[in-house]
């Protein structure tokens, strides 16, 4: 599909009336037609994946060419400058979480810029990087507790930023990895505690609301649950 078509379509889908609604919730791009994300996916299964495309939709600088981009670019194409290009460039927290959801998080280089974004002292870059963290505690089944545990370390160190955008994205990061496995919560819950012994208002505000859920029932049922599948699994012979 030519970008000319793509822009006629969304033109098309276009809701003037959606515009507003997304402001109130701190989605602000420079210039969007408002569509919703539902149709702009069912736009990408129809353009698939794309690289070159994808760099081309992303110039256009409209919110939704750009969450285009992150759908319909090809991940193994994707190199460490693009990134940090993109990622320097994210001025809301929707382009910013679609971009982590959508595409960084199946890069190979997710697990670096995580680390490497977390301590960046740009919000939305900084925002990225724990989204990121987020995103592979659901996503990356396969993974051992390692790179997670040092993801911690990273919440720990900047649970006390507080910008908004940042907080949230740390307190997400928490709570996700904290919900990975039994071994994972336990270590999650020590963090929260030790955040909450800081002085930092804004920091025990994201441990105390991470710890309502990672100490609730619901989570650790699921926990033994998880926990109970991964032990039948090993004694199967």
């Amino acid at each position: 599909m030519e970008i000319d078509d793509i822009l006629q379509r969304l033109e098309f889908l276009s809701n003037p009336a959606a515009v507003e609604g997304m402001a109130r919730f701190g989605i602000t791009p420079a210039k969007t037609y408002g569509v919703s994300m539902p149709d702009l996916r069912k736009m990408a299964k129809d353009i698939g994946r794309d690289h070159g495309l994808a760099r081309e939709l992303w110039a256009r600088n409209i919110r939704e060419t750009r969450i285009l981009a992150g759908l319909v670019d090809d991940p193994r194409l994707v190199d460490e400058r693009q990134m940090d290009d993109w990622a320097s460039e994210f001025d809301y927290w929707e382009i910013c979480d679609q971009s982590c959801l959508n595409l960084f998080k199946k890069t190979r280089f997710a697990y670096r810029k995580a680390v490497e974004w977390s301590g960046s002292e740009k919000e939305f870059v900084k925002r990225a990087g724990f989204v990121l963290m987020a995103c592979l505690a659901v996503a990356d089944k396969k993974a051992g507790d390692g790179p997670f545990e040092e993801f911690l370390a990273l919440v720990k160190r900047e649970a006390s930023d507080g910008r908004n955008n940042v907080k949230k994205a740390v307190n997400w990061a928490l709570r996700q990895i904290g919900k990975r496995n039994l071994n994972l919560n336990a270590k999650a819950i020590e963090v929260a505690g030790e955040i909450q012994k800081t002085g930092c208002k804004s920091a025990k505000r994201v441990a105390s609301d991470a710890l309502r859920e990672l100490t609730g029932e619901a989570v650790r049922k699921r926990m033994q649950g998880k926990s109970s599948t991964t032990k039948r699994k090993n004694e199967d012979p």
